[in-house]
């Protein structure tokens, strides 16, 4: 009975879903959606109320809908951390066939957090890189929550130029908080692998394709994101730091959190406006863990549509198209992301001060004004 009564509770466990702050709705309504579909309820067998499930079901795609169109920075934020939202590796096992894993950098060790092989996606062979959070516990702690060592981006490299002298097309998956600032990545020169991945991603002659399906982390993640086409999922993030370290630096105050996604304008609807990326994926309602197969779906056709481009191209034409691109970010329009209106430094300035002063202290100002004006007219 004891040993029943522990796989029972593991498969509790295994079938509960997470949801965000704003989801809460949501949950109710999925946890009476799942009492309902439930033939074995509180008083035994009985009919399945196919209706009331239809009903519920309708009302709670209406509330996601309404949800994710208007999600803030923040929200977005925690979307792309979603600990069920499709993973690096899943999108691998499920695009690609023939995926063969390479490890090691041939000069130190193996990086698990990141996943390195060659496969096939509709019979062509294309390089594949994902970094990988893992999926549970144990898979994060092997996987360092997808934050790369020096060895792991000198397993991509090594890979990269592989791949260059056969002509073979380079796809990657970004998916880390950033590189790795442990005291022995530091050591192995962090900085200098992190440079020289984005210095070899720039020098090949193959087109490179990176999609950011979660979050697009700092150096981490710009390192393996140097290529002609940066795509992203429509609720994922791209940015030079967390939106916590931004507050924690600017504010010292963690909880502006808001704020600070908000300036940082990491989403990628702000990111296609200002020609940082290329093209947002849509993602299902009530986003991409919710649905994975539309997701793979979408994603697939995306890869097909820019490989068959860049087949049309000389190997000379898909370097110069690179470097043109990131040539020109911020060239034509000067990014403007802190609003003058906020105030967010206030300079000193003594003119300013003084008029500040008078205003707070406006009305005592003129009574005194009065007294002296009075006392000047009694004495003359």
């Amino acid at each position: 009975i004891f040993f029943c009564h522990i796989s029972v509770y593991y498969i509790y466990i295994d079938k509960m879903k997470s949801y965000l702050e704003f989801e809460r709705d949501v949950k109710v309504l999925e946890e009476e959606l799942e009492k309902l579909k439930d033939p074995f309820n509180k008083e035994g067998i009985s009919e399945v109320d196919t209706k009331k499930i239809s009903e519920i079901q309708s009302e709670i795609d209406v509330k996601l809908k309404a949800s994710y169109a208007n999600l803030n920075e923040w929200q977005k934020t925690q979307v792309a951390r979603h600990e069920e939202r499709p993973k690096a590796k899943f999108l691998i096992e499920n695009l690609f066939t023939n995926f063969i894993n390479l490890s090691g950098d041939r000069k130190f060790a193996e990086d698990k957090a990141v996943l390195a092989g060659f496969g096939l996606l509709d019979g062509s062979s294309v390089l594949v890189i994902g970094q990988e959070k893992g999926e549970d516990l144990d898979s994060r702690l092997k996987r360092n929550f997808g934050m790369m060592r020096p060895e792991g981006y000198r397993k991509c490299i090594r890979l990269m130029k592989l791949a260059n002298k056969f002509n073979i097309p380079i796809i990657s998956f970004i998916d880390t908080p950033g590189a790795y600032p442990g005291i022995g990545a530091e050591q192995r020169g962090q900085a200098e692998a992190i440079a020289s991945s984005i210095d070899c991603c720039m020098s090949l002659t193959v087109p490179i394709i990176s999609i950011v399906i979660g979050e697009g982390g700092s150096g981490g993640a710009i390192a393996l994101a140097s290529a002609n086409k940066v795509l992203m999922f429509e609720n994922a993030i791209y940015s030079v730091i967390s939106p916590e370290g931004c507050a924690s630096i600017l504010w010292r105050d963690p909880s502006k959190s808001l704020e600070a996604a908000r300036a940082m304008k990491l989403t990628a609807n702000e990111l296609i406006k200002m020609q940082i990326i290329d093209e947002v994926i849509k993602e299902p309602i009530g986003g991409a863990h919710r649905n994975k197969e539309q997701i793979l779906f979408s994603t697939k056709n995306i890869l097909r549509k820019y490989l068959e481009k860049y087949r049309k191209y000389t190997r000379e034409e898909i370097f110069e198209e690179r470097k043109e691109k990131f040539l020109n970010i911020g060239k034509q329009k000067s990014f403007k992301v802190f609003s003058y209106e906020a105030n967010w430094i206030k300079k000193e300035n003594i003119f300013g001060n003084i008029k500040d002063i008078l205003s707070k202290f406006k009305k005592e100002l003129i009574i005194v004004s009065l007294l002296i004006f009075a006392a000047f007219l009694y004495f003359i």
